[in-house]
């Protein structure tokens, strides 16, 4: 039985899956790692007016609460990259580890950086963060025109001092830190 509820598909009630990657490339995988290399590359080297040589014009940057959706190239940048870099400076770049498929790839990994300007209403700090993330992008021609974005933001408020969470964050569950 199929039925279809608030736009997904459900086949003995239960969603689709995998819907965006149904129609994956798979021989265009090195093409995406290639992309991915530079683009990576290209971050580290903090060159962000010329990052439209790895994300299409177009392209969409999808982020979790506290980093926005970004629409084209232009909005990253002036509306990412740019306020980013001047919030930490010193900044590089490590994915600690990537899965890449066809026209898809999925990195987690950490950026180091200095807090050097204003962060969520942080004033400089002048402490070495460490900025955890995971991206999911789709590789399309050699461009970028996907990323979905989740960076790890309450974990740099409180290397700065500042509980998010104030003191209801589930950390309260765990047993002995490590």
């Amino acid at each position: 039985m199929q039925t279809e509820i608030m736009g997904i598909h459900l086949d003995n009630n239960r969603p689709e899956q995998g819907l965006l990657t149904k129609d994956n490339k798979l021989e265009k995988t090195e093409e995406t790692i290639a992309t991915i290399d530079a683009m990576v590359d290209g971050l580290n080297d903090h060159d962000i007016d010329n990052m439209g040589r790895f994300f299409s014009e177009s392209f969409r940057w999808m982020g979790n609460a506290g980093c926005g959706t970004k629409n084209g190239l232009e909005e990253f940048q002036e509306n990412w990259q740019r306020p980013f870099q001047a919030a930490f400076s010193d900044k590089v770049c490590i994915d600690e580890a990537r899965l890449t498929q066809g026209e898809w790839c999925a990195a987690f990994g950490r950026q180091e950086a200095v807090h050097s300007g204003e962060f969520m209403g942080i004033e400089p700090t002048g402490k070495r963060v460490e900025i955890r993330y995971m991206d999911f992008w789709k590789v399309v021609d050699g461009k970028i025109v996907d990323n979905w974005v989740m960076v790890d933001f309450p974990h740099v408020m409180q290397q700065l001092g500042v509980d998010p969470f104030n003191g209801e964050g589930w950390e309260k569950f765990d047993g002995d830190p490590v």
